[in-house]
């Protein structure tokens, strides 16, 4: 059985913003090099959003989620854009496996479902491509490109959620 007793799924906070930095630095220094190097995990780092950088993002009429603890910390957090686009989805690296940010994605595509959009989409790293699978989406295409001369990849993966008329 998954533990989620004590995470509970809320919308985001303006008081979250620096939350969110740390979340998405430490997931992608300590999880991202279960599968990506040194450089690309470095690289990848330095386009955190700063705390202020994710106050005007999320503040621009997008769905936000946060998982947070028992005293009500960020713990997770994910995105919906108007048109199904996933930009975030990062959790600290002791939620691996707990079931926490299975329960966000499920209130995330509860809100698109709720919203009446046909098909979520995001580009993935390595590990959010496998979790992403999981609940239903499928490989695009596999994208490699570089960021300051570091050669990196995503992957770009879609689910559907209802028929197109």
């Amino acid at each position: 059985m998954e533990h989620t007793e004590l995470i509970t799924i809320r919308p985001y906070r303006a008081h979250d913003a620096s939350a969110l930095t740390e979340i998405y630095t430490r997931s992608v220094t300590e999880l991202g090099s279960r599968t990506y190097n040194p450089d690309q995990v470095g690289i990848w780092a330095t386009l955190a959003p700063t705390a202020e950088r994710f106050a005007e993002l999320m503040d621009d009429g997008r769905l936000r989620l946060i998982a947070a603890d028992e005293n009500d910390r960020p713990l997770a957090f994910c995105d919906l854009e108007a048109d199904g686009h996933i930009h975030f989805l990062y959790a600290l690296p002791e939620l691996s496996g707990t079931g926490a940010v299975t329960a966000l994605y499920d209130a995330l595509e509860k809100a698109a479902r709720d919203r009446n959009i046909a098909k979520l989409y995001s580009e993935a790293s390595e590990l959010a491509k496998g979790f992403l699978l999981k609940q239903g989406f499928h490989v695009v295409e596999r994208r490699d490109f570089e960021v300051a001369g570091v050669p990196i990849h995503n992957y770009a993966v879609e689910k559907r959620l209802r028929s197109v008329a």
